[in-house]
């Protein structure tokens, strides 16, 4: 097995694990068993009116951002979610839309996509489906989706540059694309980049900030916007024993401890295809 399939598998894993036990949280802000997905949501930006429109179970509290919010989705519009889970953003997206638009999730993990249909059905949701695949490799057609939206997702594909060509691909010109996710302004020590528990949780898997952008820019896109960060603080990520470990092993040096603290940030970034 390729270093690339086996952290695959391990992402598919830990959020088949997410699925199927309720555990939620990717990473920054929302790995703290302490908090609950209400809350986490609340503190990316969802709204209590947009928490409590989706059917119970929808929200795992997984997310770094709200994609949905900055979408300006339109009546009548196709919107492909990536990384959908149990289908949070789709449901949001789905109003939006109304019964002549469409949105279609996509998810690698066969037990989130059964419980996001599950959502769907509970819900009554007739616009919304839910597909199986891998974001560098769309089961979607060419040109044929208004807006890509995701949220925490990409930093955890194994071959960005090709999510942004891929996403390039299915939306139609004129298509756009907003994602929240998350980027580095500055390396990640050592310790930190080879753990594998800090991949699946959005972390070590991150691309700096000017590269991630460079990938947007590579596969096509024009008129990138971005539309928001912050920072996310170290004591959203260490709630597990082994991530307290792994911190530990940094040097308790304050600056290093400041740059670290301060390297980890959720974006939001918009971008256009040509007409």
């Amino acid at each position: 097995m390729t270093d690339r399939e086996s952290t695959r598998r391990q992402v598919r894993e830990r959020y088949g694990r997410v699925a199927r036990e309720g555990e939620f949280g990717c990473g920054p802000g929302c790995c703290d068993g302490r908090q609950d997905p209400q809350s986490v949501s609340a503190s990316m930006g969802y709204s209590e009116e947009e928490q409590q429109a989706v059917p119970e179970g929808a929200n795992l509290g997984l997310g770094c951002g709200n994609p949905v919010a900055i979408a300006s989705l339109k009546e009548g519009e196709t919107v492909l979610d990536l990384g959908s889970g149990a289908g949070f953003d789709c449901f949001l997206a789905s109003e939006k839309v109304g019964p002549a638009g469409h949105v279609i999730g996509i998810d690698m993990t066969p037990d989130m996509l059964e419980k996001a249909r599950k959502n769907a059905e509970d819900g009554g949701y007739t616009n919304v489906e839910f597909r199986l695949g891998e974001i560098e490799h769309l089961p979607v057609a060419d040109a044929s989706v208004d807006v890509v939206i995701s949220n925490c997702v990409i930093n955890l594909s194994v071959d960005k540059p090709q999510v942004f060509s891929e996403i390039f691909r299915v939306l139609r010109p004129g298509g756009r694309l907003l994602v929240s996710d998350i980027v580095l302004t500055a390396p990640l020590p050592d310790a930190l980049r080879e753990s594998s528990l800090l991949y699946t949780s959005c972390v070590s898997g991150a691309l700096l900030k000017e590269e991630y952008l460079k990938c947007v820019r590579d596969a096509g896109f024009s008129t990138i916007t971005i539309h928001g960060e912050s920072v996310f603080p170290l004591n959203h990520i260490i709630s597990e024993p082994e991530l307290i470990n792994i911190i530990g092993k940094i040097p308790p040096d304050d600056a290093e401890q400041k740059r670290l603290a301060e390297s980890i940030v959720s974006i939001k970034i918009g971008a256009e295809k040509k007409r």
